[in-house]
């Protein structure tokens, strides 16, 4: 991206190259939530309309279809997962408005009209970043249900540990680093120490 150059005086500055950071999961952890909800709720209305001790009929075929236990449970989930993620990125992306917030700074992208024609432009490529993040946050979700296929002795062990949990606990220790990083650099310790 190309900002503007500043005039002080009668002297002008050269315009000031900068980089728009866009991110590979912008939707965070809501597209684990929205499919897993989707995902229970059949399972939940079905329980309602079956008859104890009967093993047949619809809402029983329906509760058995949305159990984790079935293969069907984690491909929809796995698939519902990349589906939201574009669907709440793309939501954040168009709230944001990059298009015409870029245009009221002065800046543009070269090649690129500004305003509407920049932010078609932005959504594109964030759409391109998103699938590399959208199918790993899948893979992520249905992680439990592929361990448990290969070991059946940790099966209970492993649903244990929700793909949520496991996103919680990387952030969790990324920000813990992150924090450290930056109290030695305050600290005035050398790049050494940081990186090794």
């Amino acid at each position: 991206m190309l900002f503007p150059g500043r005039r002080i005086g009668n002297r002008q500055s050269m315009p000031v190259r900068s980089n728009l950071p866009l991110m590979v999961n912008m939707a965070g952890m809501i597209p684990l939530i929205f499919a897993q909800t989707l995902l229970s709720f059949p399972a939940l209305v079905a329980s309602y309309f079956i008859k104890p001790g009967v093993t047949t009929g619809f809402a029983y075929q329906v509760q058995q279809l949305f159990s984790s236990g079935n293969w069907f449970y984690p491909v929809l989930y796995f698939l519902m997962v990349v589906g939201f993620t574009f669907f709440y990125t793309d939501v954040l992306f168009t709230q944001q408005n990059y298009g015409d917030t870029l245009k009221k700074q002065g800046a543009q992208i070269p090649g690129v009209v500004r305003g509407g024609p920049t932010q078609k432009y932005l959504s594109k490529v964030q759409r391109r970043i998103t699938l590399p993040g959208a199918v790993f946050l899948g893979f992520v979700a249905v992680l439990p249900y592929i361990l448990g296929a290969f070991l059946p002795s940790a099966r209970n062990t492993l649903f244990v540990i929700s793909a949520a949990g496991l996103l919680i606990v990387v952030g969790v220790v990324r920000d813990t680093f992150t924090i450290i990083e930056t109290e030695l650099k305050v600290h005035g310790y050398d790049e050494s120490l940081i990186k090794g």
